[in-house]
């Protein structure tokens, strides 16, 4: 084999491996029976997300796989395949596999997402995610709603409580008889009062009046 044919053919491989290795996920599907004109509506669709689609020879391809540590990809790398390569999880499966309801012609075989070799269920799977913006979107929406929630309490608690420094309500003091200037309580008449328990006063154990008695 020419030098130069073989150098190229190496060049090839070691760019289909870089592919596999570094993608966000690869698809392998069969364009049998497509058009001109649907392969560019594809390519056009697969390009809008950022997805590279590709055409190697499959012996080069499966060879790559093998170095990329892909081997179970060699399987579907046989018939007129193209290869999608996206930059995020789920691009190139959910592109490929919208175009794939579209046009039967076009059939899906395997990719590679997460570093692992996928069937076609997982691919449809995938497909129905949106994109990596879409899907951290979600995800904050998810995490947003219980703090929400949570917030909202705290601040209805925080609300319902008084200011800092609020003076609790006094209680109210029960009316007391005056102090006599020789000291001890006296009732109005200057008798010595004992002790009162808010509706009469007692003097020497004895009941003298009630409150009403001394208005």
């Amino acid at each position: 084999m020419n030098q130069t044919v073989l150098e190229g053919k190496k060049t090839v491989v070691s760019e289909i491996e870089n592919k596999f290795k570094n993608s966000g996920s690869t698809v392998v599907a069969e364009y049998r029976g497509l058009s001109v004109a649907e392969v560019t509506e594809l390519r056009r669709a697969l390009r809008a997300e950022g997805v590279e689609m590709k055409v190697y020879k499959n012996t080069l391809a499966s060879i790559a796989a093998d170095n990329a540590g892909f081997g179970e990809l060699k399987d579907s790398l046989t018939g007129p395949n193209a290869i999608a390569f996206g930059e995020d999880e789920t691009a190139a499966a959910r592109v490929m596999a919208n175009f794939a309801k579209k046009h039967e012609a076009l059939v899906l075989k395997a990719g590679i997402v997460e570093g692992k070799v996928v069937d076609t269920n997982t691919i449809k799977e995938l497909s129905a995610l949106p994109n990596r913006e879409g899907m951290l979107s979600m995800l904050l929406s998810v995490l947003n709603a219980p703090v929400t929630s949570f917030a909202r309490a705290v601040n209805a608690v925080a609300e319902a409580r008084p200011a800092d420094g609020a003076a609790a309500p006094a209680a109210e003091e029960a009316p007391s008889a005056g102090h006599h200037p020789s000291g001890g309580l006296r009732d109005r008449h200057g008798h010595r009062v004992l002790r009162c328990d808010g509706q009469h006063l007692y003097r020497d154990d004895e009941h003298v009046h009630s409150r009403q008695d001394r208005r």
